[in-house]
């Protein structure tokens, strides 16, 4: 599983990275139009919100988890959701709760 999880947290960070980076070329560094990007339409606000919530619960989780296991690897997992997204937070963490020390 720790080979699918790297597989999952590789693409996670690369393809979203790519449209960021795709729109940054087209509108400067821009992170309020970006946000505002975001919400154009009910559809995409909807899915910001989705992420963002699933953000919450995944620090949440990681948090709680970390600190009972004591496996503070897990907490990169945090910096990597909200600096990159959901898709690379997740299995960035499901890969470092497996990690060896």
């Amino acid at each position: 599983m720790r080979w699918l999880w790297l597989a999952l947290a590789v693409w996670g960070a690369v393809h979203p990275m790519s449209w960021f980076l795709a729109w940054f070329a087209q509108n400067g560094f821009d992170l309020m139009g970006m946000v505002d990007a975001w919400h154009a339409n009910a559809a995409s606000s909807g899915l910001v919100w989705d992420l963002t919530i699933a953000a919450i619960v995944l620090t949440i989780w990681v948090i709680v988890e970390s600190a009972g296991t004591s496996n503070w690897r897990g907490l990169w997992a945090i910096p990597a959701t909200y600096l990159v997204g959901v898709s690379f937070g997740l299995p960035l963490y499901l890969l470092l709760r497996r990690a060896k020390a």
